[in-house]
């Protein structure tokens, strides 16, 4: 059975079609990810308590818009905090000096990213330098446990002092009758 070379043509015209619908998705499913380098950003540090699912290459956002990403994630040795690397597109190096930022997620299960909140100072973060603000990730997981397996009127710890423990009743003397 012969084929014609038309056919030829149509069956590779397709696979080509395809395989670039598949890098065009390869590419777009990384978010920005996807880099030859550090060309155009500064270096930023941050210090959290908790990280939770945060990753190197992850977002980083102002109001919902990715300005830069995490590059590196260490462990500081003597204060046992992580200490995250941020790469900030250089459109944006004016950022305050009273920066903040929190390890937020997208949605409840999405993905981990940073949200910086910039300040008011007239002063800004020059390369290098530590944001001083930070808000840790809050794990779902344990809240939900904490809510779920905790019974009711119980609780781990006292919200107030006043919830800690009842306070003593002072004796009152007895009342004395006086007679006229």
């Amino acid at each position: 059975m012969s084929r014609g070379p038309r056919l030829e043509f149509a069956v590779g015209a397709f696979l080509l079609l395809a395989l670039a619908s598949l890098l065009v998705l390869a590419l777009a499913s990384t978010n920005g990810k996807f880099s030859f380098g550090n060309a155009g950003t500064y270096e930023l540090k941050a210090r959290f308590t908790n990280i939770g699912q945060l990753r190197a290459s992850a977002p980083v956002r102002i109001g919902g818009v990715n300005i830069g990403r995490v590059t590196e994630v260490t462990l500081d040795p003597q204060k046992l905090d992580s200490v995250l690397t941020l790469a900030i597109d250089d459109r944006y190096k004016d950022l305050p000096a009273d920066t903040s930022a929190g390890i937020q997620t997208a949605g409840l299960l999405g993905e981990s990213y940073i949200g910086l909140q910039p300040g008011g100072d007239i002063e800004v973060l020059k390369p290098g330098d530590e944001i001083a603000f930070t808000t840790p990730a809050v794990d779902l997981m344990q809240m939900v446990g904490k809510y779920m397996f905790s019974g009711p009127g119980s609780s781990s710890a006292p919200d107030s002092p006043e919830d800690a423990a009842p306070a003593p009743e002072a004796e009152s003397p007895a009342p004395t009758e006086t007679t006229p």
